[in-house]
């Protein structure tokens, strides 16, 4: 009796070979013997049945014949190669090395999006489910760049920051269809979301599997897109936010601001938003860390005498520092929480550096009264 080999693999003679894939690998998963050993020997009558129709029908060429002349087992009397099967099942480490180019041992332990291989294999890591993931992705991150005044980034403050980014659409909801549209199966990869190659080098047989391109691995497009979005899902939209700068910022510090960027397509999660700080900085003071150096000169005889100067403050204002009599020139002196907060709301100190003016010339008065300073100490 003449097989019908479309019935056995349960698909119309009209079907792609894509779909023949498809029913190969769903009927492997229920009557491979490997994967029934409480119905071992009915399972391989099944399977040798559906291995027969698969290598005929997977071959372009015994296709061909047998749908011509409706056998391929014996020689068309015109001559020509013709097809025995031999009844050998094959293991399943084999069929996946027809496949994917690797044995089924090597894939154990691999994953394909988080999905083990025996289930992408099957079937089951292209549920709509599955597929939605691989289509979505998450938002484009932005980058902002804030400028403060020296004064805002020593004492800290809030910021309203307008800026623009993509929403979900109003119009879709995201999903990227126009209202009252639907999907069809993406004719590329014929609703699997992969896409296979196959290529022969001199190295060998060699299979890859990739995502479908056209579909995103979703095995589905837009009927029709949503007008406003174009199908992406998101709109350009500006936005508004106050930023908290915190007190004692430094030049460069970068702020996250979690789901503040872009929305992603397809239904993927918002990217962040990235503040980086631009501190101005203010002549009078160099900053160490958390502390702040400030710098100034008094005369020689101030030194000597001892004085009070006005030290300008960060936050604003002035404080004043005794000078005693006797201070050496470079000498620094501590003025404590005057400096800058650091993360834990901890003041550094304000270090003040005095210098001390010596003139190279000296009027003729100021010179004869310290000549005279030199004999009272017993000097030249």
């Amino acid at each position: 009796m003449k097989k019908d080999y479309y019935e056995i693999l349960g698909v119309p003679r009209n079907a792609s070979q894509e779909e023949i894939k498809r029913a190969y690998k769903r009927l492997i998963k229920k009557w491979h013997p490997d994967l029934n050993p409480n119905n071992k020997e009915e399972a391989e009558r099944k399977f040798k049945e559906i291995q027969e129709a698969y290598e005929v029908l997977s071959d372009p060429e015994k296709r061909a014949m047998y749908d011509k002349f409706g056998y391929v087992g014996d020689v068309p009397p015109s001559g020509g190669r013709g097809y025995s099967y031999s009844g050998r099942i094959p293991s399943l480490d084999e069929i996946l090395k027809e496949f994917f180019g690797e044995t089924f041992g090597s894939f154990f332990g691999k994953s394909f999006g988080g999905e083990d291989i025996f289930d992408v294999f099957f079937g089951e890591g292209t549920s709509t489910k599955s597929r939605e993931r691989q289509r979505s992705k998450k938002g484009e991150d932005i980058e902002i760049v804030l400028t403060v005044d020296f004064k805002e980034a020593i004492s800290g403050g809030r910021r309203t920051i307008e800026y623009e980014r993509y929403d979900r659409c109003p119009h879709c909801g995201g999903t990227g269809a126009e209202p009252g549209s639907g999907y069809r199966t993406c004719p590329k990869c014929d609703g699997t979301g992969y896409v296979r190659q196959e290529s022969r080098t001199p190295f060998g047989y060699f299979v890859t599997q990739t995502v479908c391109d056209m579909c995103g691995g979703t095995g589905k497009i837009i009927e029709k897109v949503c007008h406003v979005c174009g199908g992406t899902g998101r709109v350009r939209t500006s936005r508004s936010i106050t930023v908290n700068i915190p007190a004692g910022v430094s030049d460069g510090t970068r702020l996250r601001i979690p789901g503040g960027g872009n929305i992603g397509e397809n239904g993927g999660d918002y990217g962040d938003l990235y503040i980086t700080i631009r501190a101005k900085e203010d002549y009078r003071f160099k900053r160490s860390g958390s502390d702040l150096i400030y710098e100034t000169t008094i005369d020689y005889t101030e030194a000597i005498l001892g004085t009070v100067i006005e030290v300008p403050l960060p936050e604003g204002g002035t404080t004043t520092l005794k000078i005693p009599a006797g201070t050496a020139h470079g000498t620094i002196f501590r003025l404590k929480k005057m400096g800058v907060p650091d993360q834990y709301g901890r003041r550094g100190d304000l270090l003040v550096r005095v210098y001390v003016d010596i003139p190279k010339r000296l009027s003729r008065q100021e010179r004869n009264l310290l000549k005279e300073i030199a004999k009272l100490k017993g000097l030249k």
